[in-house]
């Protein structure tokens, strides 16, 4: 599986072309993006798929300098269950989020 960056997305094609796997983290304020979407293709759910998306999202931001926030369900989950890559949430921000955005 061939995951291609940019700035703010992380995506995969399958052989023609179609998007099947996908993270956007836009920026919300300067050196700070939010995870507000992740998808996977049904065909490929349930393989662990969307968990090594959230590890390219984690070593992408990182190595962009960019702090991180969730929005997406997924990605709050995401980072509830990996406290060891909290080290790029901005927790100001994150707190201040809706409730059910909560991470730490």
């Amino acid at each position: 599986m061939e995951f291609k960056y940019s700035d703010y997305r992380i995506h995969v094609e399958d052989a023609s072309g179609k998007m099947i796997v996908e993270a956007t983290f836009p920026l919300i304020k300067a050196g700070v993006g939010n995870v507000d979407h992740t998808y996977v293709d049904p065909s490929l759910r349930g393989q662990g798929i969307a968990n090594t998306l959230m590890h390219h999202v984690y070593d992408h931001a990182k190595k962009q300098g960019i702090k991180l926030v969730a929005t997406c369900p997924y990605a709050i989950v995401w980072f509830k269950k990996h406290p060891d890559k909290n080290d790029i949430i901005d927790e100001d921000i994150q707190v201040s989020l809706a409730p059910e955005c909560k991470i730490i």
